[in-house]
């Protein structure tokens, strides 16, 4: 991000979601999200220099859909479609969640296609995100060749608002909207029209880090209203994937912020997958706030790559497909 942008984002942070809204739809384009350089990528992470990378656009419903894919010099023989967050609102194949995690994971021997969606702004609201999503899906599995995997290999994932769109077009797939992922991979998501119960374990976490990630409960619904576009679609199941019947899904992969209120959604989701028969593990990041795959000098960021390939590495083959 720019030196002349911070002022804007640092005072988007004391807004409410809606003042968000209404600032991010009064710019002629969206904010960036903490791009990143590619140079400044190599020079701190000079191993993944050897990703090959193209941008791609694929034909959508509503439009064109930009995507990167993202090739080791390696065959690799497992793809990953990888979906960033952002609120709904926000967000991009430029910002760390999408380019930085997408070079992690292709570095590790993955073939990975990071996709792009229609935001949440100015009259846009769900299908049009997960319309896309769907179509991004589609379109990887019918052209394995451009990923270099073989068909039936693919994996899909998905962090924040990212997450909660993979998790309903998980389940559209499943009610036969085309062939279901090997497995689903989510990371801090949103699954929820109205954010669970946090635990006590959790209440502490958030009252002792003064810094954690501001989504509490009425945030929550703000920003999924601003997705689903009517109190009528929260309750729907491919908008909010918790919603409705659960079996029939692919393994799934939760991997949840330590200090972030979301946290409460990832674990909901996983107990309530895990009650309907679903194959599910449900893992926390130590030291980590909401949205840590976007800062990949934190921490908790490189574990958390690891976590995301063993589970790739471990669900080889192993879904399920129509």
């Amino acid at each position: 991000m720019t030196a002349e942008r911070q002022p804007a984002a640092q005072d988007l942070a004391k807004l409410e979601f809606r003042q968000i809204v209404q600032f991010v739809e009064s710019q002629e384009a969206p904010p960036p999200i903490d791009a990143m350089d590619t140079t400044d990528i190599f020079r701190r992470f000079p191993d993944l220099a050897d990703v090959d990378v193209r941008d791609v656009m694929i034909d959508g419903r509503h439009g064109d859909i930009p995507g990167r894919i993202y090739r080791c010099t390696d065959t690799a023989t497992t793809g990953f479609v990888w979906v960033h967050g952002g609120a709904f609102i926000g967000g991009g194949l430029d910002m760390p969640e999408a380019h930085w995690v997408s070079l992690a994971v292709a570095s590790q021997g993955f073939s990975v296609l990071s996709l792009d969606y229609h935001k949440a702004l100015r009259g846009v609201h769900f299908p049009f995100p997960s319309d896309d999503v769907l179509d991004g899906w589609l379109w990887a599995t019918q052209h394995t060749d451009r990923l270099r995997v073989e068909a039936g290999d693919l994996h899909l994932g998905g962090a924040s608002a990212g997450g909660n769109l993979v998790a309903g077009v998980a389940k559209r797939l499943r009610d036969g909207a085309g062939p279901l992922p090997s497995s689903l991979v989510l990371a801090y998501p949103i699954i929820h029209p109205e954010l669970p119960p946090l635990s006590a374990e959790l209440r502490e976490k958030l009252a002792a880090e003064k810094s954690a990630s501001s989504f509490p409960a009425e945030t929550v619904r703000e920003m999924n209203l601003q997705y689903a576009g009517s109190e009528d679609v929260l309750g729907d199941p491919y908008a909010f994937a918790a919603n409705g019947q659960l079996t029939g899904q692919p393994p799934v992969f939760i991997l949840n912020s330590e200090a972030d209120f979301l946290r409460a959604s990832g674990e909901a989701y996983g107990d309530d997958l895990r009650n309907a028969g679903v194959e599910v593990t449900v893992e926390t990041e130590p030291g980590t706030h909401h949205g840590h795959l976007n800062g990949p000098d934190e921490p908790g960021a490189i574990p958390s790559i690891e976590r995301l390939t063993k589970w790739l590495h471990d669900h080889h083959r192993s879904g399920v497909s129509r």
